[in-house]
């Protein structure tokens, strides 16, 4: 029996299984969920693009607010931490061992507990009367003669989220990256010295960059979904759904209004299944400037 299964087929079994049932299933699911109107109760019914169509010409929420919200959070968050990543994943390479571990650590752990650091480090520092950090500090320097209302206006809660988000955002990609640096053998600098490689901006470019670019890949794609698929940080930091005058809403957060709020699971599955064209738009077009070229 065991002889009958050494082949190295069984290996990809369990990775082949599990990506079907929780990648392919659920995305073919939600494909044919979006051509019916499904309210979770009833049998789904076929209503062919309808939900397209209201999403496009109907849905002023999502063409006024949650559309632009989540291009411009996600085209901003996305480079502006894709590009400390790698920055701060080649500065602690130039460091020793064990502060570098340290600070590793650091700057990751606030990636794993978001949800938590949102609830009690910055709704703190951005509290919407004296006792917030930010409120304290610009009545004390008399810039101000009353509270700011950060998380509940519309004019701040955005930037609050994109300043939140980059602080969580040295993820699987940051350390990622912190392994390609690591790994690049050391003797392609010396023999690029010898070369007449001058400073260490060349280094960057000529060397560490070309070096890594399975990590720099990796890293780009995991900012691409990772800020795309963002839903949770404006309801957490402004305590509504919708976010006030819908200043934070993002399509995660269309997709869990329609689909878990009203139970228009057929509409939900439509606005998902744009996301994920999004998505899979910009990701093909990150691999083919980062891509391996044959």
């Amino acid at each position: 029996m065991i002889r009958k299964m050494n082949h190295p087929a069984w290996f990809f079994t369990p990775y082949v299984l599990l990506f079907v049932l929780f990648i392919v299933i659920p995305v073919l699911m939600a494909i044919g969920l979006s051509f019916t109107y499904f309210n979770t109760i009833e049998t789904p019914e076929y209503v062919g693009l309808r939900n397209y169509i209201e999403l496009i010409t109907r849905d002023e929420v999502f063409m006024q607010y949650v559309l632009p919200n989540t291009i411009k959070f996600a085209f901003i968050v996305g480079p502006v931490g894709y590009f400390f990543s790698f920055l701060l994943a080649w500065i602690l390479a130039q460091i020793p061992h064990k502060p570098r571990t340290i600070f590793a650590i650091i700057l990751y752990s606030p990636s794993m507990t978001a949800g938590v650091a949102m609830a009690v480090l910055w709704k703190v520092i951005f509290s919407g009367d004296r006792s917030g950090y930010i409120n304290a500090m610009l009545l004390d320097w008399g810039f101000v003669q009353e509270p700011i209302q950060f998380l509940t206006s519309p004019d701040y809660l955005m930037n609050i989220m994109i300043i939140v988000s980059l602080w969580t955002s040295m993820g699987v990609g940051f350390l990622a990256m912190l392994a390609g640096i690591l790994g690049i053998d050391q003797s392609l600098y010396e023999a690029a010295y010898m070369d007449g490689l001058k400073n260490r901006w060349q280094e960057i470019f000529y060397i560490t960059i070309p070096s890594m670019k399975p990590q720099m890949l990796f890293g780009a794609v995991m900012a691409v979904v990772g800020t795309f698929s963002v839903g949770a940080i404006g309801v957490q930091l402004s305590g509504n759904n919708p976010t006030p005058q819908y200043a934070g809403q993002l399509m995660v957060n269309h997709i869990e209004d329609f689909g878990f709020i009203r139970y228009l699971m057929g509409y939900a599955s439509a606005v998902s299944v744009i996301l994920l064209i999004i998505i899979y738009a910009i990701s093909k077009g990150t691999f083919s400037i980062l891509g391996e070229r044959n």
